[in-house]
């Protein structure tokens, strides 16, 4: 495990994941079965590498930025959690490309982890909210195997404290590392521990939230309709709004209009 990010080199071969370039993203023209088949077949080749869940945010976050647009590009694939990508894509010619979802794909990882012996470690959020997600996790699979969870501070680790989460980890041995702090500090977490953690790291956002109960996630007819932007953002108009405002006005004019 002694490669660096950079030096990272996927033990499965990207060629075989479609892509759809969305400015400058290469975000995965696939589907929830497509994925969810892939994770089954490769989860042990996946170890140590990293999934990204993109929506319209992350990609004008990741135009914006090139340290970030190559962040998202160096995992194994960066998913269309945002359904105005897998839209775009479609148009595109990428017609078998749907929304999915990354509370929705830990969903039906947890359902079918009894069965695969999947072993799951947490990193992210408060203690509070780890603690309310077991106790959600533990009532509604009494089989799921939860290898570790671990709440870091508000504020850089220290070079020993992070190796000392490498190592809790790494001696836990999960197959899923769920990563819970937010676009794009999740990100940038998992790039640099590619190659140096024991585990298919997957950064959720708001996933720990929705699984303990601190957030709702909207009704099954908006999220098909891609309007579950719209369901959240009446959740926290303070702090999304002025954030919509500019990454839909400026996808729409760069992704729908220019076609980059």
């Amino acid at each position: 495990m002694a490669a660096t990010a950079k030096e990272y080199r996927h033990k499965v071969d990207k060629s075989m994941i479609p892509t759809c370039n969305i400015m400058g993203v290469e975000i995965a023209a696939i589907n929830m079965d497509w994925l969810l088949k892939f994770t089954d077949q490769y989860i042990r080749s996946l170890s140590g590498d990293y999934m990204c869940v993109s929506n319209v945010h992350t990609t004008v976050t990741a135009h914006d930025n090139p340290k970030y647009r190559a962040i998202q590009n160096r995992g194994i694939m960066a998913i269309p959690d945002g359904g105005p990508l897998s839209v775009i894509g479609r148009r595109r010619g990428f017609k078998n490309m749907e929304r999915t979802p990354g509370p929705s794909y830990m969903e039906e990882i947890f359902k079918r982890s009894a069965e695969k012996g999947y072993r799951h470690y947490f990193y992210g959020s408060t203690e509070e909210t780890l603690e309310k997600m077991r106790g959600v996790l533990l009532d509604r699979y009494p089989s799921i195997q939860i290898a570790g969870m671990y709440s870091p501070p508000f504020r850089p680790l220290t070079p020993q404290e992070d190796q000392a989460i490498k190592n809790h980890i790494n001696e836990a041995c999960p197959d899923f590392i769920w990563v819970g702090l937010g676009a794009p500090k999740q990100e940038r977490w998992m790039a640099d521990h590619q190659g140096k953690v024991n585990g298919f790291m997957v950064g959720v956002g708001a996933g720990f939230d929705y699984v303990a109960g601190n957030l709702v996630r909207a009704p099954e007819w908006m999220q098909k309709a891609n309007l579950e932007w719209g369901f959240r953002l009446l959740q926290d108009p303070g702090r999304l709004f002025g954030r919509y405002a500019y990454t839909n006005t400026k996808f729409i004019w760069n992704a729908v209009i220019k076609g980059k």
